[in-house]
């Protein structure tokens, strides 16, 4: 047989020996060509060899992959840990000594919210170009609304019509909302601290503390209810404002109530703890650290914050267009998607029929509407005036977007006042019971913020629909106990569950936004 056949034969051999075993070697052939060999061991067949070599492999695959998984795993848990907790040395530096450790009480001022300079999630999310493209998609669907909107009207009118009559109507009565904020404001920048201050002025040489402290709080507790609990309900019934205005004036009022208790709780602690020395005033806070605590954007009050070196004026014009933007996108979304499906003329007898299509209809326009509500107050609000007065702590929220949880969803939606229920609720809750009342003290916070959250839309919108309640107490509180104390392994952030797919992650995070926007929007449209 000639060397060329030889060669076709060894090649032929190569070919069906290569598909069912790796395993080669390589051999001088004729005229000094490298020929790959198979090498097996003696006596044993070829298709065992591939068995074996095939399980093998697939073995060594599945470890790799579970090794990169175990590691990627580590690396998120570890990120997260530090995005929520700064490292040792940083903790130390802000807070200026270290941590002592003893009981609970001692340890409740020490382990406080900590302020450090970081930018909004958004912000660095939109530095990604493929992150942006989705903020770009939904500027498209804001002209495309604008030019539906024109043509229709063109063709109905056979005119171009624009009207903004809606945003007028919602915002109404501006007049009565300023000198009402000027009076709640007026009340909370020189009565609260002027009395604090008073108080702690006469604390330590005053012989009945007991009693001094009562009738300063007593005081301060009247006019409070006066100014910032009566007032505002008596100005939104009174006058009738509407939606728009009634939200201003009543989140104004919690506002100013969230921020003075802030005061009240960071200041008096420190008076108790410190005794002036003889022919010495006590230390007291800044009237102006006070004042730009009332226009910071954070409920956690701090004599000083990390701040920017320089206002950033394109920024701020930016994102005010961004907050016109949205209100032009929310004005569009309900001519063009809700009020041809809720106008007075199309009401019709409730029934099982006209619930289910309400619900349906009301899907698509309440997430966009939650959508637009996070990004216009929680990104752009906070950020506007957080850039106007060089805060640099930008954390207002998190990515609640991959929640798994209904607690990991309260904690990431809004940090802001999340951070002031768990302190002044939460915190302060166990430190009282000395810790012994955990579920107790989590339930409270979610009645309370249950409360306060169905108190605002209540007042807001003009009528008792109590889906907030339901969804934060209910789903919120109870839900999340049931399922801590009797499903730990359940949660996606405990135990073997911790490496739950992506579809999982994503269908809680809709199940919430469908929750809420399937039943608020109907009954508000229909209240219209």
């Amino acid at each position: 047989m000639s060397q060329h056949s030889t060669c076709c034969n060894l090649f032929r051999l190569f070919q069906f020996f290569i598909s069912r075993s790796p395993s080669l070697v390589f051999a001088v052939g004729p005229d000094n060509v490298n020929f790959p060999v198979l090498i097996m061991t003696s006596g044993e067949p070829c298709n065992r060899l591939w068995h074996r070599e095939t399980k093998t492999r697939h073995q060594d695959a599945n470890f790799d992959e579970e090794q990169v998984q175990d590691q990627l795993r580590d690396i998120l848990d570890k990120a997260l840990t530090e995005s929520i907790e700064p490292p040792a040395h940083i903790k130390s530096a802000l807070i200026g000594k270290k941590t002592n450790k003893g009981s609970p009480r001692s340890q409740r001022k020490d382990d406080g919210k900590l302020f450090m300079e970081r930018a909004s999630l958004l912000d660095e999310l939109f530095e990604i170009s493929h992150i942006r493209t989705i903020y770009h998609m939904f500027i498209a669907v804001l002209l495309i609304f604008c030019l539906s909107t024109l043509a229709v009207d063109y063709i109905d009118q056979g005119r171009l019509v624009l009207e903004f009559d809606l945003l007028f109507y919602a915002f109404g009565k501006l007049g009565t909302v300023t000198w009402a904020w000027l009076t709640m404001f007026v009340y909370t920048l020189f009565v609260p601290y002027y009395i604090l201050e008073f108080w702690g002025s006469l604390y330590h040489k005053f012989p009945s503390k007991l009693g001094l402290t009562l009738g300063a709080g007593l005081i301060l507790t009247a006019i409070q209810t006066c100014v910032l609990g009566l007032f505002p309900i008596y100005t939104v019934v009174h006058h009738q404002l509407p939606p728009a205005s009634r939200f201003i004036v009543i989140l104004e009022q919690i506002r100013f109530l969230m921020k003075t208790y802030s005061f009240i709780r960071e200041t008096a602690p420190v008076i108790l703890k410190n005794t002036p020395k003889e022919g010495e005033n006590p230390r007291f806070p800044t009237f102006s650290s006070y004042l730009y605590f009332l226009f910071c954007p954070t409920l956690i009050y701090r004599e000083f914050y990390p701040r920017n070196r320089q206002i950033r004026w394109n920024y701020v014009a930016v994102t005010l267009g961004k907050i016109f933007g949205c209100l032009f996108y929310g004005y569009f979304i309900l001519v063009r998607l809700c009020i041809p499906v809720f106008r007075p003329e199309t009401n019709q007898p409730f029934s099982k029929r006209t619930m289910v299509l309400a619900v349906f209809h009301s899907i698509l326009p309440g997430i966009m509407l939650l959508l637009l509500c996070f990004f216009a107050f929680l990104h752009c609000w906070l950020n506007l005036f957080g850039e106007l007065l060089r805060f640099a702590d930008r954390m207002f929220y998190k990515d609640w977007w991959n929640s798994t949880s209904f607690a990991n969803y309260y904690r990431t939606w809004n940090v802001v006042v999340h951070d002031w229920l768990y302190y002044y609720g939460y915190r302060d809750f166990l430190w009282l019971s000395n810790r012994r009342f955990r579920a107790a003290a989590m339930l409270s916070v979610f009645i309370v913020s249950a409360v306060v959250h169905e108190y605002a839309l209540a007042m807001g919108f003009g009528f008792f629909y109590p889906v907030m309640f339901c969804l934060f107490a209910i789903f919120g509180g109870e839900g999340n106990y049931l399922i801590m104390r009797w499903l730990p392994g359940f949660l996606v952030n405990d135990g073997p569950c911790k490496a739950k797919s992506l579809t999982g992650i994503k269908q809680r995070s809709q199940a919430r936004l469908l929750s809420f926007c399937t039943l608020v929007q109907p009954a508000f449209m229909r209240n219209m």
